[in-house]
């Protein structure tokens, strides 16, 4: 999965208006306009080609969307203003999907067990707990464009009700 499909079906699953996405890519420290929105969500055809989403937008918009779910955090000492880019290689992405859709929406590992079971993917809490691990640990698993897609699927069937 590339980046646009995942802004794509994420703006699905909550129903997120092209205001809304803008707003959540500014709480996310990136400015962007209503037309670049568009160009981002746009399917792919032969004869035009949308904007791409680079990994630094869509970190922003992750960063974003936890803000506008749960509001602006005021930093603790010595932390810093702007969270550190998660998204560093185009290997991480999905996992990094996971931990922050998973922080927006305050998720327990059963909800997120749940979800995935609702799109027909059945997984261990051990299994999903190493996706979420931090990156470089020992137990630490790639997550696979199947758990996201499925994922991000079983959040539209739950969300747009």
């Amino acid at each position: 999965m590339n980046n646009n499909d995942i802004l794509i079906r994420l703006r699905y699953a909550f129903d997120i208006k092209d205001a809304s996405m803008v707003e959540i890519f500014e709480l996310g420290g990136m400015e962007v306009t209503k037309e670049e929105v568009q160009m981002m969500l746009k399917k792919s055809d032969e004869d035009e080609v949308g904007m791409a989403c680079s990994n630094g937008m869509l970190d922003s918009f992750l960063n974003g969307f936890i803000i506008f779910k749960r509001g602006k955090q005021a930093p603790k000492p010595g932390q810093a203003e702007k969270p550190a880019v998660a998204i560093k290689s185009n290997e991480n992405v999905n996992n990094i999907v996971l931990k922050k859709v998973k922080i927006a929406l305050a998720l327990t590992s059963e909800d997120i067990l749940a979800i995935l079971e609702e799109a027909g993917i059945t997984i261990t809490k051990g299994e999903l707990g190493a996706v979420l691990r931090k990156e470089g640990h020992k137990n630490y698993k790639e997550c696979g464009d199947r758990y996201v897609r499925n994922f991000l699927k079983g959040l539209a069937l739950k969300y747009r009700d």
